[in-house]
């Protein structure tokens, strides 16, 4: 009896069971110090996120939508064109391109090679001309430098059709009517006030100081517009280069007026001629030479988006 409760008081008792690991194991809580942020506001900050990019996409469809038209019906017959409005031709006809580039004329890269005269032209002068008044702007000193430079902005505000009488009659007595000079000219002599002001804002950009190093080692401004201005405004350049050639390739008005011959007509002129006043109009033939017409606008918007974008960002005209 001594033994064995002696035994039985040595002996501790058996501890509580501890729960297992697999089942007993409580789940493991979030760190200490950090909050759970809600499932609600994330799901409809996603649900927002997806609407709102459904909905530009609808936009931007709606807003190509009659150029995905246009080309759609290039590849109609006339027949079918306002009889089947969808976008997915039931018939393909490929003669509208061919059609179209032999029936005016001259083929229709004739009015290509007009078109693309004029665009150089215009390209070269913008360029020169604009850059040149836009660094005697912003770099030199002159009086009347601020009048000078509001009544340039002024001319901005004037439409073309103020203009046009006075420059016909203009042209008319040196005998240019009917040539590319009125044309070209013209942007020889810095008329586009809009890219002046874009490049004045960019040369202000600009640090003096770059200048001023320049000046001290003997360069003249001739020298400082070429080698420092030039070099360091390829985005604004590059972005009156892209303008110009999408605004003169377009242009339909300027062009109708003192370009009357046929051998002279440029792309816009060529496509009115497609369309008959009698309602007999190529229309198959007409998209199909406006679809080419836009080729070369949508190469150059292409390779010259990032110099866009960047002139426009950084010469403040947001």
């Amino acid at each position: 009896m001594t033994d064995a409760s002696t035994t039985a008081q040595t002996v501790p008792a058996p501890a509580a069971a501890a729960p297992s690991s697999s089942a007993g194991r409580a789940a493991p809580g979030p760190a200490r110090g950090t909050a759970v942020r809600p499932r609600g506001p994330r799901l409809r900050a996603r649900v927002g996120a997806v609407l709102k990019h459904a909905g530009l996409i609808a936009f931007g469809f709606v807003m190509l939508y009659p150029l995905l038209w246009m080309v759609a019906s290039s590849f109609k017959p006339n027949a079918l064109i306002f009889r089947e409005p969808g976008l997915i031709p039931t018939e393909i006809d490929l003669t509208n391109y061919t059609d179209g580039w032999n029936a005016l004329l001259h083929p229709f890269s004739h009015y290509l090679v007009n078109s693309a005269l004029v665009v150089l032209g215009s390209l070269l002068g913008n360029l020169v001309s604009c850059s040149m008044a836009a660094y005697a702007f912003a770099r030199l000193e002159f009086r009347g430098r601020r009048l000078w430079f509001a009544i340039m902005l002024m001319s901005i505000m004037l439409p073309i059709h103020v203009v046009i009488v006075p420059q016909y009659v203009l042209f008319s007595q040196l005998e240019w009517i009917n040539t590319f000079l009125p044309l070209i000219v013209p942007k020889l002599l810095a008329t586009d006030a809009f890219f002046i002001f874009l490049m004045v804002q960019f040369f202000r950009g600009i640090p003096r100081e770059l200048d001023e190093a320049a000046t001290l080692d003997g360069a003249n401004h001739l020298r400082i517009y070429l080698q420092i201005m030039l070099p360091l405004s390829v985005p604004a350049l590059a972005t009156t280069a892209i303008f110009t050639f999408i605004w003169t390739w377009n242009d339909f008005f300027s062009q109708l007026i003192f370009l009357t011959r046929p051998e002279m007509y440029t792309v816009p002129i060529a496509l009115r001629t497609f369309v008959d006043a009698t309602g007999e109009s190529s229309w198959g033939s007409l998209f199909a030479m406006s679809i080419v017409s836009l080729v070369p606008v949508f190469i150059a918007f292409l390779f010259g988006q990032k110099y866009l974008v960047k002139g426009i960002a950084t010469t403040g005209i947001k």
